[in-house]
């Protein structure tokens, strides 16, 4: 089977691989900016996470039990004051005193018990601290609340003499700087990621320039404003695009100013042969030799045609479908009936006369050796696609790459009416490509043969 635009070999996928791996392919960003991006960004939010980790575990632990515990001391002392006859101060003194020197909120109420609609604690840090601390100052059974109140804490400590309820504020068992590292440990990673993504995309858009212009030039657009640009790597990768550029363009233009040089000067002793034959009367060997000398003028001439649209014509916004409705009235014109059907019109930069010449040849083919040729124009994906199908007897599977080598031809005859001079499909594919396409040979729907050319756009 001919190979299709852009093939490659085919590789076996996840053999002898776990099927982890391929998820994980599929997973990853696909763009060297997004995996760059993910090589900063992984380690970047693992040390935060871990940071956070240890803040959270160890600092705003550490922290909260320590203030917890001197709260719980705070609360101990003043029960110890109210239950100790050898204090010289009634109750409302000790609670003033409490008031003034430890910020506490004191209430009591004799004989009363602990009350029964306190939640229950919950499993925070805070209340996990500040039952701890409780239980280890106080001798008395308590009861804490810290979350109905949105500001205050509430304590309640069910003494000898009654009920103690403890109000304080909950700044008094928070501390103010984890704000202060969580606001860090954001701001930080957001202004890191924010300069990552801009250094990245600087850094990348060097390879994308590099990546049009290989693309553009693969097509046949030339590329003269592409320099240079981006790291030492980049630059260097993009110096030796230039210079392969160059190279090609050198090798193009001495192999079109030598195919010409070499046709145009075999003009000149063809000329003569011919004159030389017509001295020669009507024998049959003559005009076989006059036949030979004929085929031999048609194939300079196609080098010749060739040549001068390759090596001078530059490409041009073309639009596909005036190009091909063009070509198949000019064929009308010579008395060939061809049926065409534009399904989309797309604008392609082409060197317009070649590719003329081209779709030519391959009308010219079908019309030669069909009945019925029908011309398709469409949009395929990312591709132009051009369809000339015939219902005549069409090329075995096994000789269609044959058939794109220079003078080969089926009709072993050498027949100029039947055969041409087995240079148009060679020529032919040789400008497709040369726009960065392809040309193929298939089976046809009747059972003829269809030359499909690929264009990228």
């Amino acid at each position: 089977m001919v190979e299709q635009v852009g093939s490659t070999t085919p590789v076996v996928a996840n053999q002898g691989q776990p099927e982890r791996v391929s998820l994980i392919k599929r997973v990853l960003p696909r763009s060297l900016f997004g995996r760059a991006l993910l090589i900063i960004v992984i380690p970047f939010v693992v040390v935060q996470a871990i940071s956070a980790f240890v803040f959270f575990d160890r600092h705003y632990d550490t922290t909260t039990h320590r203030l917890a515990q001197g709260l719980a001391g705070q609360i101990a002392a003043t029960v110890a004051m109210m239950e100790n006859p050898g204090i010289e101060l009634d109750r409302n003194e000790v609670f003033n005193l409490a008031q003034r020197t430890m910020w506490l909120s004191l209430t009591f109420q004799e004989g009363r018990s602990l009350p029964n609609d306190v939640p229950p604690p919950q499993n925070t840090i805070l209340d996990r601290r500040l039952q701890q601390a409780l239980e280890e100052r106080l001798p008395y059974p308590f009861a804490m609340d810290t979350y109905t109140l949105p500001e205050d804490v509430r304590v309640w400590v069910e003494t000898d003499q009654g009920l103690l309820r403890v109000v304080v504020s909950r700044k008094r068992l928070f501390s103010s700087t984890t704000y202060l590292v969580v606001f860090w440990t954001v701001g930080t990673a957001v202004l890191l990621v924010t300069v990552a993504l801009i250094f990245m995309r600087n850094q990348v858009r060097p390879i994308r320039r590099l990546a049009v212009a290989a693309e553009r030039f693969g097509k046949g657009q030339d590329v003269p404003t592409f320099k240079p640009e981006g790291a030492r790597e980049v630059r260097q990768a993009s110096a030796a695009f230039i210079q392969m550029r160059e190279r090609i363009k050198r090798q193009i233009n001495q192999r079109t100013e030598m195919l010409a040089g070499v046709s145009h000067d075999l003009r000149t002793p063809l000329t003569r042969m011919k004159l030389q034959l017509a001295m020669l009367g009507n024998s049959p060997e003559v005009a076989s030799l006059k036949e030979d000398v004929g085929e031999m003028e048609r194939m300079v001439e196609g080098y010749l045609t060739f040549a001068r649209g390759e090596g001078t014509e530059a490409p041009e916004r073309t639009s596909i479908g005036e190009l091909v409705r063009e070509v198949v009235e000019r064929v009308g014109r010579e008395g060939a009936h061809v049926d065409l059907h534009v399904e989309q019109d797309v604008e392609l930069p082409l060197r317009r006369e070649v590719m003329r010449r081209a779709l030519s040849n391959l009308v010219a083919n079908a019309v030669r050796h069909g009945d019925v040729v029908s011309v398709r124009v469409g949009r395929r994906r990312h591709m132009v696609e051009i369809t000339v199908d015939d219902d005549g007897p069409g090329i075995p599977p096994l000789q269609r790459e044959e058939v794109f080598r220079p003078f080969f031809r089926l009709d072993v005859s050498r027949n100029p009416q039947t055969g041409g001079t087995g240079l148009g499909l060679t020529i032919a594919r040789d400008v497709v490509r040369g726009h960065g396409g392809d040309l193929l040979l298939e089976d046809a729907p009747s059972q003829g043969l269809r030359a499909r050319v690929l264009l990228p756009f």
